[in-house]
């Protein structure tokens, strides 16, 4: 029993004896230590090896801790294979105002010397904390991990995986068919890491990533990407895509709020993309982007090229996946005919367009700054007007504005009637908030100069929100007259302006785009106006009608039909005279036939009566533009001249036995300044079944050339002179023929407008045309109506009407009153009727104012014979004539000795 304590004794310390000694066995040394450390970290790892930071033990707690990690490749992995590492949880450091990790960081190097890119030189470092997984998608088949803690606790940690797989697998960052387009994310630039190159770049033939897309992208970043199409607009296509730019900073939403997509430097001064317009970043700045979410719009450039920056900051959150979108060119690019001035101030003149043809410019299909003024000035030559039209017009909402603006009219197109934005002068204001499009209506302008400014208070990314597509031309608007005011076409040529001149249909056809449903006919009316103290007289000539066919109207009724024609006429009260020309021979003119080329006659020439006459033009408005709209061909052409100075004396001379011409009319020299050239159109009526007789008492020309005046007798219906005398064929009228009433008679073309036939005395049309002074030039013509008398069954005269027949003149030229017997003034054509054997074989017809008839009594027939009285003072007076005449004679040679010899020729009677 004595030894039982002492056993349990021996028992109890043998137990704590044997608990130390496995104490001892269990704790490692400090070497060990060291190697489980090693064993953990700098070391190659495997793919798909799980990896996690070192455990935490009193050896390496609270110390400094380094550790890097590379990845062992598959024997005979192709360089095109990538890997994908998984960060499945993070806590490394503290991010300080998004630039600086303290306590710690993680650093993730792509490519070595061997690759084709790296950015071993500048890896950047990540740090904070993240629970939830991250992927980096490597550039290249080589990647380390580097991860450093100042202070090793159980705070921080990392554990992440990892694999390989052919970089064309990555769908979302190579795309479809990556074979076929091997230089998609384009051209490397060698010695960079994401420094690259797009050319000719075609929708989905471009894509513009950050670095290891769609993972999350490298620190210490300073990408570059130059962009490049074949046309303007390039355009980046990023609307809807995601974008995820310093998005976010650590994973906590509540301490680290998503940061919406934002624009300028002062919202993104750490990680950010930046758009240049141009080649390089010397271009103008379009804008700079960060932020989260889908990018609200694309971005289009003013031309073929874009530069590209991408700017991540040397520290940042495991977090943020870059950005991705696609390169194009906008289709709305058209080469505008002009003078460009800057980015979008542009001329457009006439001159830069073939003629006939339309212009086009488009709405601002790209990018432009808040406060942007784009012009165009549409300039035309002298006489030109221009129009502007809108084949296409759309007013959308601000879709991408760089300034937001809460007010109406952010946007505006505005239409001048200027050559400048003079507000006193707007066509037209259209706004992106209340504006109506108005497509194909028809702008015009009332000079050679139309104004259009675009105005934006917002700016834009991706263009205007007033969508249109302008076509402009210009039309000549010169007028030959003066234009009436309120009409579109109609014309007043005044004769106290110019005296002649020329004129055709509206040279802007424009006037053949009818308004209203249906089109409203177009009337033009040229108005000839003159006063009697300077012209007396109007003269138009039609040289040319070139109307189309008329689909439903034909030319035979052209005053009751619808067809196109020209109308001339008077406006007398009673409307006596007209005529309506529809064709061109429709007046009965034969065309010519000779060939080549006999010049075509007038269609017609009027002579007004009185100081007015009126033309119009008369279109259907049915067919107007579909036949004449910029047809460069006038649909008539005509000349005019004023006529019938106060020098002429009256211009209408009414039906009568007698009477006389003289010119110059010596009344009118008093008040009257003789001009270079005269023109005097006298019109001589006749009573119907009377021939007339033409006598010139006296007559003088300047010259013996009919240039310096020529005196012409025209018949009714014809367009040729019945006679025409001048300087060098005077001696024609000392035998004057007689006009037979027959001649005298017209043919029955004047009608009323509604078509009636006009009863009007026959007419002779007198005209005299000199160049030099009307002093130079004189004349003096009698005339006398010849009554026939009618015969009988058997063929002899009816003497029964000897009443009306008070002398029947020699020959049976005709009858006259007896009043104009033995007158003063020769009234019958004077006659020798050969006759043999008597006075040399011609017997002599005494007219009414010879001898035999004036000496003594008249018999009834007119043959009578004078007395011995009659003889004996007949004779008494011809002695007086003479010897008067001889006195004049030679007291006109003393006085015209003196001067020069005159080249007139007078032939006296």
């Amino acid at each position: 029993m004595p030894r039982m304590p002492v056993l349990v004794l021996l028992g109890s310390w043998g137990w704590g004896f044997f608990a130390i000694f496995l104490l001892l066995l269990a704790t490692p040394s400090p070497a060990a230590i060291r190697r489980a450390d090693r064993g953990h970290c700098n070391k190659t790892v495997d793919i798909y090896e799980d990896v996690s930071s070192p455990a935490v033990t009193p050896a390496n707690w609270g110390k400094p801790l380094s550790c890097w990690y590379r990845f062992r490749a598959f024997r005979g992995t192709p360089r095109d294979w990538i890997l994908r590492v998984r960060f499945k949880k993070f806590k490394v450091g503290v991010l300080e105002n998004a630039t600086t990790c303290s306590g710690g960081y993680l650093q993730i190097i792509d490519g070595n010397t061997k690759t084709e890119v790296s950015n071993r030189k500048d890896p950047g470092v990540y740090c904070g904390e993240s629970e939830q997984p991250q992927t980096f998608i490597s550039e290249t088949s080589f990647v380390r991990v580097i991860f450093h803690a100042d202070n090793f606790t159980d705070q921080t940690y990392f554990s992440f995986d990892s694999r390989a797989e052919p970089q064309f697998e990555v769908y979302l960052r190579y795309g479809q068919h990556p074979e076929l387009y091997p230089n998609r994310r384009g051209e490397v630039v060698p010695g960079s890491y994401c420094e690259r190159v797009f050319k000719d770049c075609r929708l989905q033939t471009c894509y513009v990533q950050s670095p290891a897309y769609p993972g999350i992208y490298p620190r210490a970043l300073h990408c570059k990407y130059r962009l490049n199409t074949r046309l303007p607009f390039i355009k980046l296509y990023i609307e809807n895509e995601e974008f995820n730019i310093d998005g976010q900073r650590c994973e906590n939403i509540m301490t680290c709020p998503m940061r919406p997509i934002s624009s300028g430097s002062e919202h993104c001064p750490y990680d950010y993309i930046r758009v240049y317009d141009g080649k390089n970043e010397s271009s103008p700045v379009i804008g700079t982007f960060c932020g989260m979410g889908k990018f609200p719009y694309s971005i289009i450039g003013t031309s073929e090229d874009l530069y590209v920056e991408f700017v991540s900051s040397p520290a940042g959150p495991l977090l943020n996946t870059g950005f991705h979108f696609n390169v194009g060119n906008w289709p709305g690019h058209v080469e505008t005919a002009g003078v460009k001035n800057g980015s979008c101030d542009w001329l457009l003149n006439s001159e830069s367009l073939v003629s006939g043809n339309e212009g086009i410019f488009l709405s601002v299909a790209h990018w432009y700054p808040p406060h942007t003024s784009c012009t165009y000035l549409l300039r035309g030559r002298p006489g030109e007007i221009a129009r502007l039209y809108f084949p296409s017009f759309r007013v959308n909402r601000i879709e991408s504005p760089i300034q937001p603006y809460d007010g109406d009219c952010g946007e505006s197109l505005t239409l001048y009637d200027a050559d400048w934005p003079d507000d006193a002068r707007i066509i037209k204001t259209f706004c992106d908030t209340f504006s109506k499009p108005m497509e194909k209506h028809d702008f015009v302008s009332t000079s050679n100069a139309l104004f259009v400014r675009f105005e934006s208070k917002t700016g834009s990314y991706s263009g205007s929100s007033l969508y249109y597509w302008a076509h402009y031309d210009f039309f000549n608007a010169t007028r030959f007259g003066e234009p009436t005011p309120g009409t579109e076409c109609d014309e007043v040529f005044a004769s106290w302006k110019t005296r002649s001149g020329r004129l055709r249909s509206p040279l802007n056809t424009l006037v053949y785009k009818r308004p209203g449903d249906p089109p409203a006919d177009l009337s033009c009316t040229y108005s000839f106006i003159t006063d009697k103290r300077l012209y007396a007289r109007v003269i138009l000539v039609i040289e040319s009608i070139n109307f189309k066919e008329h689909p439903y109207a034909q030319c035979g009724h052209c005053w009751d039909s619808r067809v196109d024609r020209v109308i001339i006429r008077e406006p007398n009260p009673d409307g006596i005279k007209g005529h309506c020309l529809c064709r061109i021979n429709n007046n009965g003119t034969p065309a010519p036939t000779s060939s080549p080329p006999a010049p075509r006659p007038p269609v017609l020439r009027v002579v007004s009566r009185g100081e007015r006459l009126d033309l119009k033009l008369l279109v259907d408005g049915a067919h107007a533009a579909s036949s004449y709209f910029k047809w460069p061909a006038p649909l008539f052409e005509a000349r005019y001249e004023f006529a019938h100075s106060p020098l002429c004396g009256p211009a209408l001379l009414p039906p009568a036995t007698d009477g006389e011409i003289e010119f110059p009319h010596y009344e009118a020299l008093g008040y009257v300044t003789p001009p270079r050239t005269i023109k005097c159109i006298w019109e001589l009526r006749v009573n119907r079944e009377r021939d007339l007789w033409l006598h010139f008492d006296k007559i003088k020309f300047a010259s013996r050339s009919c240039e310096d005046g020529k005196l012409e007798i025209f018949l009714p219906g014809s367009a040729e002179p019945y006679l025409g005398i001048c300087g060098e064929n005077v001696s024609y009228v000392r035998e004057m023929p007689i006009i037979s009433a027959a001649h005298i008679t017209p043919p029955i073309d004047h009608l009323a407008p509604g078509g009636d036939v006009i009863e009007e005395s026959p007419a002779v049309i007198i005209q005299f045309t000199g160049s030099m002074a009307p002093a130079r030039a004189a004349f003096k013509i009698a005339w006398t109506e010849l009554f026939h008398l009618p015969r009988d069954g058997s063929g002899a005269l009816n003497t029964g009407k000897l009443e009306d027949c008070g002398f029947q003149c020699p020959g049976d030229a005709g009858c006259i009153p007896l009043r104009l017997m033995c007158n003063g003034v020769v009234n019958c054509p004077s006659r020798s009727l050969p006759l043999s054997g008597i006075l040399n074989g011609t017997f002599y017809e005494p007219d009414d104012e010879s001898v035999e008839t004036c000496g003594g009594p008249v018999s009834g027939n007119g043959g009578g014979f004078a007395g011995p009285a009659g003889w004996a003072g007949a004779g008494l007076g011809a002695g007086l004539a003479i010897l008067l005449g001889l006195a004049c004679f030679i007291a006109m040679c003393r006085l015209c000795r003196g001067r020069s010899r005159s080249r007139d020729i007078h032939v006296p009677y």
